[in-house]
């Protein structure tokens, strides 16, 4: 995007190590859209939320330029992702919803 600024930022060593998700569960309100980040794992009876990001609507559009960019920079580099065949019963194989609440 042209109009960004470039800013220095710190990652803390126990944030910078991460977290794996496999399954993201996206709801909206008029003035907020809330992302939980869960993992499905095989032996464990139901997902488990690890992360919850809470973001206006206008930040949640730029989130979706900016996946929307680097996806399509990755592919360029690197061959199509293949979404292949939804492994559950969960809008866009886990990626998506668009539920509001």
């Amino acid at each position: 995007m042209a109009d960004e600024k470039q800013m220095s930022i710190e990652v803390k060593p126990e944030v910078a190590k991460g977290s794996y998700s496999n399954l993201a569960i996206i709801t909206h309100s008029h003035s907020e859209f809330i992302i939980d980040f869960a993992s499905m794992l095989p032996g464990l009876p139901k997902p488990e939320v690890n992360n919850r990001i809470i973001m206006t609507p206008e930040h949640a559009k730029r989130l979706f330029l900016a996946l929307q960019d680097n996806i399509s920079k990755y592919e360029n580099s690197n061959g199509p992702i293949s979404l292949g065949e939804p492994k559950a019963t969960y809008p866009m194989g886990g990626f998506g919803g668009g539920a509001k609440s």
